[in-house]
Parts: C-alpha cells; structure tokens; sequence
C-alpha cells in the first residue's frame, strides 16, 4: 500500500529491523540522568513501570500508555491514534526518539493531531502481534520501532517501521491530510487491513481421524537438513540466532533414531555457539544473535530467555555428549544470571542493552594495549586463546574474544600442559572481569516477566538434573513460590509483569504455559507434588479462558481480555516456542499424570491441526515436533517410589532420557494417578510403563535404566 507518494526506499534499515537490535540509551544511565537532570517535559508515562515507556517519559510528545481510558479519549476527541511500540533494548527505536520524538516541532504536529501511545510490546505481546501483522500487510515487511495509524477505535489504516524526522513529518501531514479530508478512504484502509487480518486467524479443525508416525518425523528433517550450515553450525544465514529449542528436538531426533548426521550437526552448533563472540567468554551468558554466519559478531545484547533455554539446551547436551565445556557453560550462564539478572526476591529481569556508554558492545570488547597492560607477560597466551588476531579483530582496534578450538598447539607453544592453560586463563579472566567491572554497564530492563521466569525456573531444573548442583533446584523453588505468592490472582490466573512490588497485566497463553511447564518440571525433579497440583489448576484455567472450540486451538489472549481487531493464535516457534505449541505438550503430560482424557484428546487435536504444516516449515514447528515425537512414543512413564526416592530419581536423572515423563514421592499419594498404588512401606520401587502397561517393579536403578533405553 502507497500513502500519498510515500515511497521511501527503507529495505536496508528495514531487513535491519528484522532483528531484535540494543538501544542507545540503557535503563542504569537514564536513572542517572534523571536524578541530576531538570526536564522540560514529563507526559503520563512518568507513572509508568516499564523501563521503555520511562525513557520516553520526558519527550515533548504527550505520550499516553496503552490502556481504555487512552482509547476512550480518543474517541471522545475524534483524533486518530498513533501507536508507537518497541522495547527497552531496541536501538532503532531510541534513533527514531533522538531525531522524532524529542524535537519540538514533531512533537507539536503530533500532538495536536492525534492521541500518541507508546507501547512496550514486551508487556503488551497482544497489542504488538495486531498492528505487527497490520504493518507487514501494508509494507510486506515489519520490525521495530513499529509505528501504525489507526482510528479512535484501535483499528490500523496505516504503518510502517522506523522513519527519519523528514519522512515522519512529511508521514504525519499526509495522514493528517488524509483524515481530515479524505475521511472516507481512511475507514476504507482500516475496513481492508483489518480483512487481513482475520483471514490470516483462519485454522482448520482437522476433523477426520489421524495417525502419527515416523514418516511424519523423517519428512520433517527431510527439508530441514537443506538448510544447515555444515562448517559453521546453525542455519545457512546471516544472522544466526542461536534457536535452543530447534536443537533440543534436533538431539532428541538424533538420539531416538540413531542418526549421527544429524547429531554431529547440533555438536557442531553448540561448539561453535560457545566458542563464537555470541558468547560472553569472560562473563557466561549468550548475546541475542550473531550478525555473521561465524557466530563471531554478535549482537550485543542478552535476554532472560535466550540464557535460560540455553542453559537447558547445554544440560541436555551435557547428559547426552559428556563434553566438559557443555558443563562449563552451563555454570557460567548461570552465574552470570544469578550475578547481573535476579532480584533480591529470586525473580530474573528481562534484559541488557548491547550499549554502553553509548556505544553498542563497547563493555564487551578489548583493546591489546588493555590486555597488555593488565595481563603484561602473562598477555600472550591470553590473546593467543582468544583468538586476539585478524581472526578475532572487529572495528578501531577493538577485538571481540572468541575461543581458541586448538588448546593442545597453545599448550605446545607456551610448555604448558592443558590444565596448566586452564588454571591461567582462568586467573586472567578474573582480573580481566575486575577491570570490566569499572566500566559503564550496559543498562538493564528490570520488570520480570512471568513467562521469561518460568523459562529460567525450568532452566535451572534441567541444570540441576544434569550436574546435581542443589543450589539450582533451590533457586528455581524460590523463584516459582515469589510467582505463586505475588503473580497469581485470588480468583484463579496469572499476572504478566511484576516490578516494584506490583504484579499488573493480565497474562497471556504463553505466561501459563511456560509456567504449567515450569511447575510440572519441579515436580519431575522431585520438588514436591503441590507444584503438580498447582499446574493442573492453571491448565483447567487456561482450557476455561483461553480455547477455542471451534479451531481446537488456544487464543493468545484471555476471554477477559477486550478484543482488538481479533483475538491471536500463535502457533509458530520463533526464538521462543509457540504459546499453542506449549500448551499442548502441558497438557499431553499432565494427561499422563492425572489420567485425563480431555488433555490428550485436546492435545492431540491441536497436533492433528498442525500435521500439514509440519513438513513445509519444521525449524519454525520444532516445539510441535516434540509433540509427535511423544505421540510417535514410546513415551516412558517412570515412577519412583519411596524411601530413597529422591537419591534414585536424581541418579537416574543424570541419564539423557528425553522420552521419560518422571514422577516420584516417598509416601502414599492418591491423588495423582501416575503414583496411585506405588508406595509399599520400607521400600523403594522403581516402576516404568508404557501406554498403561507397567513392567514388574524393579529395585536396582542399573537395571531400570536398561530397560529404560531399550
């Protein structure tokens, strides 16, 4: 769609903007400012919590939050709307701020035209997912900052992503323009866009009987395996994002049929992650994605939810592939989230900018004249195994520090053995991360989402599983109790963010299916069962509020909720699995633990819905994937019962059994049907079944993990 003569060749910004990028101005730095800054300006989003609509709370624009009485205004006032949405770490977004939002003439046409909202999409996925589709039907492409016209009602007419101050103000005039004059086209473009969209909600309910196999498996990998990056690892692209959930269903792929291309392809993908710039080789933790097919340059900032799924990717892989480094990385993400991402009440924070001090990366990267200085003889065998040469040089004379992959030719060079190396790198790093210390931090996004926490409590589930490390099972406990206690209503429900002791915002399908999955992972590892009963209550809620009969699927928002154009289905992965696609597999385990039809019937049935697509998109349908594996069976219930229970269980555990659904307890439970019938006083059984049908008890775990893995 063409507005007016806007035709402005925005392709290469645009692909940029395909890309989650970091903001130039981090959260710490503006808390700074404003304690030492006078303000012209300060508009309604000064009494908001979120710390993108913070920053834009001193703009001459009278920005208003997101809510009904912004909408109510503008209906009572005729005004269309301009809805302006990003997120904290967005770099684009805060350009657009700089050379738009901050200038006194912008503001004053914006203003006196239109009722200006500012949405952090990281608290309203649900507004974000509308006018993200009503911008790619009217442009073919999206990204943000994302910026739509609508009407007072909400409903789009026009959009696109960033623009400079002349293609804004020139913007602006024409839908100025076009509203006062043209009044008629402008409801004729919101008629038409909002077509599209409804037609895009369109799923079908596959009604005919369907059976699972592994031909539907193999044709997944079929087209898939076109697309790997063979040399590098990951995906045949730039950029690369890591994509732990695609690899996690990779392994398992692998590891259930014996295929060793696809298994050497994920080996090759974790090395070269963990080896790559993509990984903070001082600090632990992974960067948002590579802006090159080497892994090399990242993009500098770090997500809670990138880490936490990372962290349970490399337990996995640790307990499949036995590699030390897996463990190492497992501990030093881990460390750092601990470090730099939680709260005093256990909770994670969302986000880092890839800024600092206003340059992107600047709190990652070394000069050798830095090293050298506080490393002095000891700097050569630093930068030799980090790679501090062509190979790791980025821009100035700034390096981006990447693994050495050749340990045994340094130990030769140096007359060092490879434990020797270890120990110094090791001692320099500390020094290195004292100094790092100093620097401007980049700025942190500190509201907690209840979907992103329930990933790191999952996260540190599996990490525990894998290195037997208590203090991560007690961390994810107390994570998962603050949600229990402070993020969930009275009446039954979650909420979507927590900050500054305030739980707000209704939440959305993937809030409880990360977090069903999250409490049916601490039960799994032993935790205690009130977190089973916990999550079969929030599954009865999400089936109540949120399916939809006809389709068979989930909306992405309540029935609470006001609807806007439409009510979303989600059921593509991206970075983060699919709400649907979550939800099904919560409730394909929880039918096993309470014996319930009507989960396996719905779960099944969303599986079927999504059976056609399978083939023709897997690497977005990995999560899906999982699901037919488990349909595709055998799915092993294994049930550990009493005395030694526990110490049984996490034995066990240590195993990479990705087809077990585990259960345990040291008394007599009769509540969960899974554990009926299990506890004989004075012993400890260990029970495996498939389909209903149990093998004899055996007491020996050696032996029950043979039969396990037959």
């Amino acid at each position: 769609m063409k507005l007016y003569g806007h035709n402005i060749n925005l392709s290469l910004i645009l692909s940029l903007l395909l890309i989650l990028t970091a903001c130039a101005n981090g959260q710490n730095n503006a808390t700074k400012r404003k304690k030492t800054m006078h303000y012209t300006h300060t508009n309604a989003l000064i009494n908001e919590s979120s710390p993108y609509l913070l920053q834009h709370a001193h703009n001459p624009v009278n920005w208003h939050p997101w809510n009904k009485a912004t909408l109510a205004l503008a209906k009572k006032e005729n005004k269309p709307l301009i809805v302006s949405i990003g997120y904290s770490s967005c770099h684009w977004c805060h350009v657009m701020e700089h050379q738009s939002f901050e200038n006194e003439e912008v503001a004053k046409l914006m203003n006196d035209n239109f009722i200006c909202i500012k949405v952090d999409r990281e608290e309203h996925p649900d507004v974000d997912q509308i006018y993200m589709n009503a911008v790619q039907l009217i442009t073919g492409r999206g990204g943000w900052p994302l910026n739509c016209f609508a009407l007072p009602d909400g409903k789009p007419f026009y959009g696109g992503t960033y623009f400079n101050r002349e293609q804004w103000i020139s913007v602006l005039k024409q839908i100025i323009n076009l509203y006062q004059n043209k009044h008629l086209e402008a409801l004729k473009y919101a008629a038409s866009i909002e077509k599209g969209i409804l037609a895009g909600e369109q799923i079908t309910k596959v009604q005919s009987a369907t059976n699972f196999n592994k031909k539907d498996l193999n044709k997944m990998l079929d087209k898939w395996v076109l697309q790997f990056d063979y040399t590098e690892g990951g995906s045949k692209r730039a950029p690369k994002f890591p994509l732990p959930n695609n690899y996690r269903f990779l392994m398992r792929y692998a590891s259930q049929e014996n295929d060793k291309i696809i298994d050497d392809q994920v080996k090759l993908t974790l090395d070269k992650m963990y080896h790559g710039g993509i990984y903070d080789q001082l600090g632990g933790g992974f960067a948002r994605y590579s802006t090159d097919k080497m892994w090399k340059v990242p993009h500098f900032e770090k997500m809670l939810y990138d880490n936490a799924q990372l962290i349970s990717l490399y337990s996995d892989a640790y307990k499949n592939y036995g590699n030390k480094d897996y463990k190492r990385i497992i501990i030093e993400t881990i460390d750092f989230v601990n470090r730099e991402m939680t709260n005093g009440d256990g909770l994670f924070f969302s986000a880092l900018d890839a800024d600092s001090d206003g340059k992107e990366g600047k709190y990652y990267v070394w000069t050798k004249e830095e090293i050298e200085k506080i490393l002095q003889q000891q700097a050569p065998l630093f930068e030799d195994f980090y790679e501090m040469n062509s190979k790791g040089h980025w821009e100035e004379n700034n390096y981006i520090l990447l693994r050495s992959t050749n340990i045994s030719s340094l130990a030769r060079k140096y007359h060092l053995n490879e434990s020797e190396i270890e120990q110094q790198i090791n001692h320099d790093k500390e020094l290195l991360m004292h100094q790092r210390n100093q620097r401007v931090k980049p700025g942190l996004d500190d509201k907690s989402l209840i979907s992103w926490n329930a990933m790191m409590v999952s996260a540190y589930c599996d990490a525990f599983t894998a290195l037997g490390d208590t203090t991560y099972l007690s961390r994810a406990q107390k994570a998962m109790d603050f949600i229990l206690d402070k993020m969930t209503k009275q009446e039954g429900g979650l909420w979507h963010t927590y900050k500054n002791g305030e739980a707000k915002i209704n939440a959305y399908l993937d809030d409880y299916g990360h977090t069903i999955g999250a409490l049916v992972r601490l039960f799994e590892v032993g935790a205690g069962d009130k977190y089973l009963y916990e999550a079969n209550k929030l599954a009865q809620y999400s089936i109540d509020k949120f399916y939809d009969n006809a389709t068979g699927m989930f909306f992405y928002t309540s029935s609470e909720d006001e609807v806007l154009v439409s009510r979303k289905t989600e059921i593509y992965d991206n970075v983060i699995p699919s709400s649907n696609s979550v939800i099904a597999r919560d409730l394909f385990k929880l039918s096993h633990y309470f014996d319930n039809d009507n989960y396996l019937h719905i779960s099944e049935q969303m599986l079927k819905n999504i059976k056609p697509q399978l083939s023709s998109n897997p690497s977005s349908l990995s999560n899906w994937g999982f699901l037919l594996m488990d349909f595709v069976g055998p799915v092993k219930e294994v049930v550990v019962d009493g005395k030694e229970a526990k110490r049984i269980l996490h034995q066990m555990q240590k195993n990479y059994l990705p087809q077990v659904i585990w259960a345990s307890d040291n008394k007599e439970n009769t509540k969960i049907s899974l554990l009926q019938n299990r506890y004989v006083q004075g012993k400890t059984y260990i029970y495996i079944c498939i389909n209903k049908s149990c093998e004899l008890p055996l007491e020996e775990e050696s032996k029950a993990l043979e039969m396990i893995k037959q």
